[in-house]
C-alpha cells in the first residue's frame, strides 16, 4: 500500500484537483475532498443497503448505500467505485455515474464530511460476499419502505445517504418519463 492510498484528492467546488491530504485529516479540518457513492438495485427494484461495520472509523453502525469511500488521489473515479465495491461486497458490477452533488455534515465523531460526491448506480441480483471488517449487515429494501424509514427514522442512517436518497428518487422519476 502506497502512502497517497491513505490520502484523498482534495477539489475546488467545480471538483478541481487542489492538491491531497491524508485522509482522517481531511475529514477533521472539514475540507472539500472528492468521493463517490454506490447505489445498486436488484430486477426487482429494490436498493442494496449495508450496515457499516461498528469498526468503521465513523458512522459505525448506520444504514446506508451499497458501497461509499473515496478514489485514490490519482485513480479514475469509476475505477475507485468498482475497486471498493468488490473489496467491501465481494462483487464486480457494472457502474454508470448518474449525478453528482456536495455536502458537507458534521458527524457524531468530531469528523466533518465535506465531499463532492459522484453517485453511481448498478443493478446486481447474484450473492455477496461481503467484507466483515466494512459490513455489519445488509438488505434488499422496497424505496417506497425505504423513503418512509428513513423519513420516520433517520439517524439509523448515514448524513450522507439521507442527503443523496431523496436526490435519487428525484434522478429514478426523470428517468422514468
Amino acid at each position: 500500500m502506497s502512502l497517497l492510498t491513505s490520502h484523498v484528492l482534495l477539489v475546488n467546488e467545480k471538483d478541481e484537483p487542489v492538491g491531497t491530504m491524508e485522509k482522517m485529516e481531511a475529514h477533521r479540518r472539514g475540507l472539500l475532498h472528492r468521493a463517490f457513492s454506490v447505489f445498486i438495485f436488484n430486477d426487482q427494484g429494490e436498493m442494496l443497503l449495508q450496515r457499516r461495520s461498528l469498526k468503521k472509523y465513523h458512522s459505525g453502525g448506520l444504514w446506508t448505500n451499497a458501497c461509499c469511500s473515496h478514489p485514490y488521489p490519482d485513480e479514475d473515479i469509476l475505477q475507485a467505485a468498482k475497486r471498493r465495491t468488490t473489496e467491501e461486497l465481494g462483487i464486480d458490477i457494472e457502474l454508470k455515474k448518474v449525478f453528482v452533488f456536495t455536502y458537507n455534515a458534521s458527524l457524531d465523531n468530531g469528523l466533518i464530511e465535506h465531499e463532492f460526491d459522484h453517485v453511481f448506480i448498478g443493478t446486481y441480483n447474484g450473492s455477496l460476499q461481503p467484507n466483515q471488517e466494512e459490513v455489519g449487515d445488509y438488505a434488499y429494501l422496497d424505496m417506497n419502505y425505504l423513503s418512509s424509514h428513513i423519513e420516520n427514522h433517520p439517524s439509523m442512517y448515514t448524513a450522507w445517504f439521507t442527503i443523496a436518497f431523496p436526490m435519487l428518487q428525484e434522478h429514478m422519476l426523470k428517468g422514468a418519463q
